[in-house]
């Protein structure tokens, strides 16, 4: 079975929690728009992923994605046991895309009610796009 996500609006961390136990019971997630997630917190996050990127060196890491796909996929990464094997399945299982492209299925869009970033409004947010730029 496939399920398609949409990631705008959503929380960053708490949308990749459920992309990852859905992945981890053997469901293909697709997850669309992600350059449309927000991350909680002020513009001093932006400085410490900043930071990070410019440690080590170029050829030997710690090795940092620049795009807003690649960005989502390593959060939802760090929420399985990548180590073991199960885990490598279940990160080869999820999918994510820029906007919505063709040949995936959008009429039945499912969203986290949990991980909506509405609930804190009174935070502060940045979008994936933007920290996706100023990387």
């Amino acid at each position: 079975m496939v399920t398609t996500v949409d990631a705008t609006g959503l929380i960053l961390g708490r949308m990749a929690t459920y992309v990852a136990k859905l992945a981890l019971m053997g469901e293909k997630v697709n997850i669309v728009n992600c350059e449309k997630a927000v991350i909680s917190g002020s513009q001093s996050k932006l400085d410490k992923m900043h930071k990070l990127r410019s440690m080590g060196s170029p050829f030997h890491g710690p090795f940092y994605p620049k795009k807003a796909e690649r960005i989502v996929k390593r959060t939802i990464k760090g929420m399985l046991p990548s180590k073991q094997q199960r885990g490598r399945d279940a990160l080869s299982r999820v999918r994510c895309y820029i906007g919505q492209p063709d040949e995936i299925d959008t009429s039945n869009l499912i969203s986290f009610p949990k991980a909506s970033g509405d609930k804190i409004a009174a935070i502060k947010t940045i979008k994936i796009k933007t920290v996706s730029e100023r990387i």
